[in-house]
């Protein structure tokens, strides 16, 4: 089964990527609680006073495969397989957070270029990456691996705080991955 494939662990030498568990919550709540200002611009937030519900419904979902990043034996920060849709060999790359100091130094990239290189090599045909567009820094990010902005999902969802959010679509399909 794709699934089986797809979410395995994932590793590129002292960057691991390994299958998100209860055994992470406290490394991981420490983790996230380094930039509280962030958590406005996603979906949910896992800042103080929110994270243990978020963390709940990320390890507790069923269309949510996550991982605990970590360098070496220091979890820095989280990703996840979103919304697989197996018959159509499509999943979406999401619920990403990188510790600021593991930011600007490659590091995203890196967890990036492992996880589309292990999703094209299990059979999947399209990656989705679905970003709030007020989020600058991840649609850089996106585009710099050769996605391409598809379009605007107009009020896409409201976000923890209330805010109706405007989703850019992005996708990157086998033929445009530059790795």
């Amino acid at each position: 089964m794709m699934q089986d494939a797809l979410y395995v662990d994932l590793a590129d030498g002292d960057l691991r990527l390994v299958k998100l568990t209860e055994a992470h919550r406290e490394a991981l709540r420490g983790v996230c609680a380094a930039d509280p200002d962030i958590w406005p611009i996603y979906s949910s937030s896992f800042g103080p006073g929110h994270f243990d519900k978020s963390f709940d419904a990320l390890i507790g979902g069923a269309a949510r495969m996550p991982y605990a990043i970590l360098d070496g034996d220091r979890l820095v920060g989280m990703t996840a397989w979103l919304r697989p849709d197996w018959s159509a060999q499509t999943v979406e790359i999401g619920n990403s957070y990188i510790h600021p100091g593991a930011r600007g130094t490659g590091f995203n990239g890196r967890v990036k270029r492992l996880m589309i290189d292990h999703a094209f090599a299990s059979g999947i045909r399209r990656i989705e990456f679905r970003i709030d567009e007020r989020n600058k820094r991840s649609q850089a990010a996106v585009a710099k691996l050769g996605a391409s902005k598809e379009g605007v999902l107009r009020s896409e969802r409201i976000t923890w705080t209330g805010h109706d959010r405007d989703t850019g679509l992005w996708s990157l399909l086998p033929r445009e991955w530059k790795n």
